[in-house]
């Protein structure tokens, strides 16, 4: 049975990934019924950096417009030295930056991009908004998918995405893994710009502080009307036997493992909001996540460190690929979600560990291996975009098919 408006695509989950996957799709013209298991579509957290790699899909998807107009766009991304306060490192993020990669990057307020996603979707008329959906049985039947809800809805479609982060149910299909602990622990927020204005660096830039076993990154979101700042850093008090409590990663620990750093990371973490902590996590690549006509993206399939600032863009690139196989295949979705695969697994699984390459290198512990990192960062220019050709020069999943 083909896809139809009674026979959508079913998306299960409504974050930032999933409502991206759904305009995808609908881009395809084929219908889609996105399931959240919340009262009501919304996004946690603070502040969002997309690279261009995420922004060519925005732009495609056509709600680039709608981001500029609450989204900041940095001039440069700085790495500095957290205790001597030196700069390292930056990259230019100006229009030689636009121009290489053909879209801007921007940092954002997470919920400002998630609300972009979801008035686009809500515009579509091939797209359905479903929310209190905690999925509970999944089953592929009468050459279609079934999903049955904790409230005893019932929803089938001739395919199904899950969308549903990092403790993703529908990951369970495929792999029985369970997430990893880093150790790392970060603590976020947005705080209104009158208030650090005096103690930053420049509202023009963003920061990433690094030193042993930590970082801190500060940047404007909404306008400058914000300024998001996160701390994180190694738990020398976590192990695994209390991963799943709160007495590891607090926020006395936190002043223990920043205390002797520069005067403004130490004015930075007088600001941080302390009654949050997210311990950080991701999954080792898995070798499928595709059956039948079922699939997952963005975190559900690979779950990343955040180092890199690339989990979202990851899921983006994700929506942008399958939209081009769904284009590509027509109504043989499972070739569609196949091919898809193919490309991404790969594509994932190299950003997942160098995402964790890139954590070990920022938080380096010796004398030797900072010293040799920090001569390597000094002698590169701004306009050196070697390394980061990899990640945000990726255009396979932005142009249409």
């Amino acid at each position: 049975m083909g896809n139809s408006k009674e026979y959508p695509t079913i998306v299960v989950g409504g974050g930032i990934g999933g409502l991206a996957t759904a305009l995808g799709i609908a881009e395809t013209k084929k219908y889609v019924k996105v399931l959240e298991q919340a009262p009501e579509f919304g996004e946690v957290g603070a502040g969002i950096q997309l690279a261009a790699n995420a922004t060519n899909v925005l732009q495609r998807f056509g709600v680039m417009d709608k981001i500029n107009e609450i989204a900041v766009f940095p001039k440069r991304l700085v790495l500095m030295d957290a205790f001597s306060g030196e700069e390292l490192s930056a990259l230019d993020l100006g229009d030689v930056y636009k121009e290489r990669y053909g879209a801007p990057y921007v940092v954002l307020h997470r919920s400002d991009l998630h609300r972009v996603l979801l008035e686009a979707c809500q515009e579509n008329p091939f797209i359905e908004l479903v929310t209190n959906q905690r999925i509970v049985t999944i089953a592929e039947e009468n050459d279609g998918v079934t999903v049955k809800a904790e409230n005893g809805a019932v929803h089938t479609g001739n395919a199904l995405v899950g969308a549903d982060g990092i403790w993703s149910n529908v990951r369970k299909l495929f792999s029985d893994d369970d997430a990893v602990c880093s150790g790392y622990v970060a603590y976020r927020g947005a705080i209104p710009i009158e208030e650090v204005k005096a103690s930053v660096n420049s509202m023009d830039d963003v920061y990433m502080w690094i030193g042993p076993d930590l970082h801190l990154v500060q940047y404007p979101v909404r306008k400058g009307e914000l300024y998001n700042q996160v701390v994180v850093f190694k738990s020398k008090s976590y192990t695994k036997e209390i991963e799943h409590t709160e007495n590891w990663g607090t926020p006395q620990e936190m002043d223990e493992v920043f205390a002797g750093t520069c005067d403004l990371v130490q004015k930075a973490i007088s600001f941080i909001s302390r009654q949050r902590r997210w311990p950080m996590y991701d999954r080792v690549p898995i070798e499928n996540w595709t059956k039948g006509k079922i699939t997952l993206i963005g975190d559900a399939a690979h779950p990343m460190l955040q180092y890199l600032a690339q989990g979202a863009c990851q899921a983006l690139e994700d929506a942008g690929y399958l939209a081009n196989m769904l284009h590509e295949h027509g109504d043989d979705v499972e070739q569609a979600l196949l091919e898809y695969q193919k490309e991404r697994i790969p594509r994932t699984a190299h950003v997942q560990g160098s995402a964790r390459t890139w954590g070990e290198i920022i938080h380096n512990t010796t004398h030797e291996g900072i010293l040799l990192r920090d001569i390597i960062l000094k002698k590169r220019t701004s306009q050196n975009f070697e390394f980061v050709d990899q990640f945000h020069g990726y255009n396979k999943s932005l142009i249409k098919a």
